[in-house]
């Protein structure tokens, strides 16, 4: 799909983030507040107390309660005579993602004003609103802003659109106009964040969905959903989804529901929660339920609600190889399990997909990253690849005999049309020349290994952009000038 066309968007049961969206398409502050009503203010005493009813919690994937960010901010504030900073984090790095770019475009006053609510509760001296520089939703958030008075001075920023930019660190760093990468080092926004002063900071969704439940209030916000999850969930269904949209459902909604309205035929497996997810069988999707607790049940997660079936005709293992060198190109590279160990993981599982290597080799590798990145993108790297090792065994067992599994790699996963991280130069060797030298595996150790003779050996992939300097390195330097780096176009 592509990154300028945003899906279509359904709804399982009432509708309410998406309410107005048949009659209006596009909601102007006219036809918002016709469906939506009047905003109540709140005090900050009245803020917390409504997140703790609702049982807000983070819409970005992390799920932190909203209630506990509301109370550290207040704390620090209190503490420092500091005046706090809200921010909107509505970058969406994730290509896979939509349903923050479907607010952004078609509900930009729900954002605002849920933002709106927590500047006013808490005095605060500004909001921040960072989005995508993908050229999505920031003139539908621009349009929003310039039809209403906001309580205190609100400006946007744009980031670049990466996979680490929307992490919380990474987007505080690039408002204050540093890298836009994490910082490395655990650092509560709380207690210093934009411009050093308390920040609180949380995704375009909860903001929204915090804006619903001041006007229905935590009761009436809790006739739909769960006891442990009231209230709607936005989920991206994209994949093998013949109609595929971002869908707002009760919590508690079986997912069996949403992927029969989006039609998704039968299939081997689904993604949930996105490139930092888990992968299910088809057999846990027909159990599970919308909702933490009931993908937590069939070993999958939420996260920030990306579901993507695979169907029959699809190469899961060529998939998920596709995705793990994406992953890998986007690392901030500030950190050893990041530079060498996502490299690492991503060429194990090229060797699964080639047929030279078993599930272990992956397992390894990403048991060598996770648990010691800067931050959490080895260890929501190596989940994802090492779930795929467990749900598809038997595309395993086919690609072991060297033959593969017989099916296409489509390229469903949602990943840039282009992606920046792959390119098309293949490395090869010239056996009649290769000495053994070894040379080539010292330069480039992330893609070149030596097997048990002392041959170079590396997977018939492309070879990563990030890689392919250090590629040409061991091309100039081999001795026997035995490596070549071709492109196949």
């Amino acid at each position: 799909m592509s990154r300028a066309t945003v899906p279509p968007v359904a709804t399982f049961g009432p509708p309410r983030l998406t309410a107005g969206f048949s009659e209006y398409g596009r909601l102007d502050l006219l036809a918002h507040e016709d469906v939506h009503g009047e905003l109540e203010w709140l005090s900050v005493d009245g803020l917390i107390k409504l997140a703790e009813e609702m049982q807000l919690k983070g819409k970005g994937g992390a799920g932190f309660p909203f209630a506990r960010k509301v109370r550290a901010v207040l704390d620090s504030a209190r503490k420092q005579a500091l005046a706090p900073v809200v921010v909107v984090n509505a970058t969406e790095g994730e290509p896979a993602s939509w349903k923050d770019k479907v607010l952004l475009t078609r509900a930009p006053h729900l954002i605002l004003d849920g933002a709106a609510m927590v500047a006013y509760a808490l005095d605060a001296d500004e909001i921040v609103i960072g989005v995508a520089d993908d050229g999505i939703g920031e003139a539908s958030l621009a349009a929003a802003l310039a039809e209403r008075q906001m309580p205190v001075p609100t400006g946007i920023v744009t980031v670049p659109h990466r996979f680490i930019s929307g992490e919380g660190g990474a987007l505080v760093k690039g408002i204050n106009g540093e890298a836009h990468i994490p910082p490395g080092v655990k650092k509560r926004a709380s207690d210093s964040g934009v411009a050093g002063m308390p920040t609180l900071l949380s995704n375009a969704e909860t903001y929204a969905q915090l804006a619903i439940a001041a006007r229905l209030g935590p009761y009436e916000y809790a006739a739909v959903g769960t006891d442990d999850e009231p209230g709607t969930v936005l989920l991206t269904v994209t994949g093998a989804a013949a109609r595929p949209a971002v869908v707002e459902c009760p919590a508690g909604t079986p997912l069996a529901d949403i992927l029969r309205l989006c039609e998704v035929p039968e299939g081997p497996g689904v993604l949930t929660g996105g490139y930092h997810g888990r992968w299910i069988t088809a057999e846990a999707a027909a159990k599970a339920v919308i909702s933490r607790k009931g993908f937590a049940a069939v070993n999958g997660t939420l996260g920030a609600g990306i579901m993507i079936p695979l169907g029959q005709d699809t190469c899961p293992l060529g998939e998920v190889a596709q995705v793990v060198q994406y992953l890998a190109g986007e690392s901030a590279g500030q950190c050893g399990p990041c530079r060498l160990g996502l490299p690492d993981l991503a060429r194990s599982v090229d060797l699964i997909v080639a047929g030279t290597a078993a599930a272990d080799v992956v397992r390894a590798a990403a048991g060598a990253v996770r648990g010691r990145g800067a931050c959490s993108h080895p260890d929501g790297t190596s989940r994802f690849a090492t779930s795929a090792m467990e749900v598809f065994a038997e595309d395993l067992a086919a690609h072991a005999t060297r033959d593969g599994c017989g099916r296409r790699v489509k390229g469903v996963l949602g990943l840039p049309a282009s992606p920046e991280t792959v390119s098309s130069s293949r490395l090869t060797v010239d056996w009649s020349r290769c000495d053994g030298h070894g040379l080539c595996a010292h330069v480039v150790p992330e893609f070149i290994r030596l097997d048990g003779n002392g041959f170079p050996s590396f997977p018939p992939t492309p070879v990563p952009t990030w890689l392919e300097a250090g590629a040409r390195k061991a091309v100039r330097m081999c001795p026997a000038l035995a490596l070549r780096l071709t492109d196949p176009k």
